[in-house]
């Protein structure tokens, strides 16, 4: 079994368990879709629905963390994509226009990129450690969301067709499911089909081989940045066309966490160099899953943080080499001990 294989069969096992024990509290009615006014629906696709904007932040936080960084900025950047978009619609005298639509959705998604591009700066050319450059917008950033909007939630009417980013389905299949899944066809072909992906994990495995070698490793870091705040924004924009509304003070908050336990659940090391964006999906899942678990099996929702806590632990420990060697020891076979080699023919005549 190739490592790949390795890093992704437990995260495989504990949602198949997760998918059983909801099956087993529910029925056979939390995997099968229902379609409801010519749209998919029940109780997993629902699940697969909520969790598509933590699954395009956790896509973004897979190729920073190949680079051997981090992104604490995401739920902010997500809260200030949001609030410039909502903004923007609830101003215009006609919220229904598609124009104005287009034309703030990509206002969102141009500023949150700039958003990203500095972050990458601070880190691969002033040389400030991603912890604090992301920590930095990360506490600024609400605080931004909240000047755009003035302090207010702003709501867009039902009838705007920016709601449908969150509510809408193509061929019965709701809108943030296609978005998700998309960009993660989009992000593997770009990874796995060009050279982008080996310049990645090589930036990330051995930063200074790679400057040797010509890899131009800040233009690299700065992109993913660029990509990470990206894909925040555009889940912003589906959580506030969800809700059909910006909350600058709650939207996105703590999904920065909740994304790089999907990342370490799919198998991607904090230290950098190789990635695995089908394992990060599976984490989304898990955790996706898991929220639901816990209230199909009757415990309360304070058991939410400490049970995405536990699910952590067991994978890391089962992705372990050195922890499963441990456990499985005393089951393997211990090699017979070597027979004596016979004595040499002159002691044997001197006998």
């Amino acid at each position: 079994m190739n490592t790949y294989a390795k890093r992704l069969m437990w995260p495989v096992i504990i949602l198949v368990a997760l998918i059983v024990v909801n099956i087993a509290a529910t029925g056979i009615d939390f995997i099968i879709p229902t379609v409801n006014d010519g749209r998919l629906g029940g109780a997993f696709v629902n699940i697969l629905r909520r969790s598509a904007p933590l699954l395009l932040i956790a896509l973004g936080m897979t190729l920073v963390i190949a680079t051997k960084g981090i992104d604490l900025s995401v739920g902010a950047v997500y809260a200030i994509g949001a609030a410039i978009a909502c903004q923007m619609i609830i101003e215009a005298p006609d919220q229904t226009a598609l124009g104005l639509v287009f034309g703030a959705v990509a206002l969102a998604l141009v500023v949150t990129a700039v958003i990203g591009a500095w972050n990458g700066v601070m880190v691969a050319y002033f040389g400030v450690q991603p912890i604090v450059a992301t920590l930095i917008l990360m506490i600024a950033g609400r605080g931004i969301a909240q000047l755009i909007t003035g302090g207010q939630i702003p709501k867009v009417q039902d009838a705007s067709p920016f709601t449908e980013l969150g509510r809408g389905s193509f061929l019965a299949v709701p809108l943030p499911i296609w978005i998700a899944a998309l960009m993660l066809i989009a992000i593997a072909l770009l990874t796995r089909k060009t050279a982008l992906g080996m310049l990645l994990e090589s930036v990330g495995g051995n930063p200074e081989a790679s400057r040797l070698a010509g890899i131009r490793s800040k233009g690299i870091t700065v992109l993913v940045y660029l990509v990470c705040s990206l894909c925040a924004g555009l889940a912003g924009l589906i959580g506030a066309a969800n809700l059909g509304s910006a909350d600058a003070n709650n939207g996105g908050l703590w999904i920065e966490l909740d994304a790089i336990l999907a990342v370490v659940i799919g198998g991607t090391a904090l230290l950098g160099g190789r990635f695995f964006l089908l394992g990060t999906a599976i984490g989304v899942m898990i955790i996706g899953t898991l929220d639901d678990t816990i209230i199909n099996v009757g415990l309360s929702s304070q058991w939410q943080f400490t049970a995405k806590a536990i699910v952590v632990f067991v994978v890391a420990l089962l992705q372990s080499p050195e922890f499963r060697g441990w456990i499985l020891k005393p089951f393997k076979r211990q090699p017979d001990a070597p027979a004596p080699e016979p004595a040499p023919a002159e002691e044997v005549l001197a006998k």
